[in-house]
């Protein structure tokens, strides 16, 4: 199987909560590589840009609120099948239908704060990649 990059956000609230060495130490752990990892507040633009497939949901403002309220951790990460890989380790979006021992079973409590927003395809994670690293 050929290697593939992914893309993930590490939210404000795991930043906040001090679970970015937990978090980054799971990928790991699967194998898959950190490629590039970047330190950053996200505009409120780029935020309603990367979640415009949600403007139309009632969750859209407590979303765009809860992704610029402070710090995030930006990753690429590298390895066999890494898109689902990665999601497999993050587990399902809302933490009350997350399975334990993964990140969101684990550390989430309720949506929109879910701890790690994680590429859903290859192309997706390849323009997630180009809107935030450039």
């Amino acid at each position: 199987m050929a290697m593939e990059e992914t893309f993930i956000i590490i939210k404000p609230e795991a930043v906040a909560k001090q679970l970015v060495g937990e978090i980054l130490a799971r990928f790991e752990r699967k194998g898959l590589y950190i490629k590039k990892l970047g330190v950053t507040q996200i505009e409120e633009e780029v935020a309603r840009e990367h979640y415009a497939h949600h403007r139309d949901k009632p969750f859209f403002p407590h979303l765009i609120e809860a992704m610029t309220c402070g710090p995030v951790i930006l990753a690429v990460l590298e390895g066999e099948d890494a898109v689902a890989q990665v999601r497999n380790i993050v587990g399902a979006t809302d933490p009350a239908k997350a399975a334990p021992g993964t990140i969101r079973g684990d550390f989430a409590l309720r949506l929109p704060y879910n701890m790690v927003h994680a590429a859903d395809s290859p192309d997706n994670a390849q323009a997630e990649i180009r809107r935030f690293f450039g």
